[in-house]
């Protein structure tokens, strides 16, 4: 079995996640082979994301006194099937500090298929100087299934606060669930030409339109500044699979 990854494990890098999930591909995969070393590898990470859900998940901390934490948090997500196991929300993408007071952070979760969405476990590891915290609500959205839930919760994870409890398990509000087209996976490569000052720093974009002139949502190929720091310098060639 061959579990290829080519990802960083890095907070700062990639969507800053320290423990991936692995599928395996077929050998032929894995193999190199100088005429179609690049077709494989477009293949293969279309490949992967067939095989894998990636969720974004939303965590609104509520509006009242010390209700941020320093604590580490972390998140399961249980399906029909299975489940993704602790995930670390270390990296937020919106704040550089996570879980402060009223404040919405947003994290992305890849696993392989645990089937439709049942509950979710999120909890801390009251560690740091200021532990208790007031979770409003958890939002994950899947692109991939075309749904957006909503875990309402509204208490204290604080072992001074309400029951003590410092993880709790929440269910999906039925109304506030949306459903929606879902998304499909492409693979998009940028070439960058060789002229002077052709490269960018800026946020580059993108947008597919079909032939009946319905157009996908606009969608950034880089996740953060720092890959639009790294990417479209001048005469590179980049590789991105997104799904709009």
């Amino acid at each position: 079995y061959y579990f290829p990854c080519q990802r960083y494990l890095a907070v700062e890098e990639d969507d800053g996640q320290i423990v991936r999930e692995l599928v395996p591909v077929d050998e032929a995969f894995i193999k190199k082979d100088s005429e179609n070393d690049g077709q494989s590898l477009a293949t293969l990470g279309l490949e992967q994301k067939a095989k894998s859900t990636t969720y974004t998940v939303k965590v609104k901390t509520g509006d009242k006194k010390n209700a941020g934490t320093d604590a580490n948090v972390f998140i399961t997500l249980y399906g029909s099937k299975d489940d993704t196991g602790i995930v670390s929300l270390k990296a937020s993408k919106i704040n550089k500090n996570k879980f402060e007071r009223g404040k919405v952070d947003e994290f992305t979760v890849e696993s392989v298929d645990i089937g439709d969405l049942k509950k979710i476990k999120i909890g801390h590891d009251n560690k740091g100087n200021s532990t208790g915290w007031f979770l409003e609500w958890v939002e994950i959205d899947a692109p991939s299934l075309g749904q957006c839930l909503k875990f309402p919760c509204g208490r204290w994870l604080d072992k001074s606060e309400d029951d003590g409890a410092i993880e709790r398990i929440i269910f999906p509000a039925e109304l506030q669930t949306t459903e929606y087209i879902p998304f499909v996976p492409y693979e998009i490569t940028v070439y960058t030409s060789d002229i002077f000052g052709a490269g960018t720093d800026a946020d580059v974009f993108i947008v597919l339109y079909g032939s009946d002139g319905i157009c996908t949502q606009q969608k950034s190929l880089c996740l953060n500044k720092r890959e639009q720091r790294m990417y479209f310098e001048r005469n590179s060639v980049n590789q991105f699979i997104v799904e709009v």
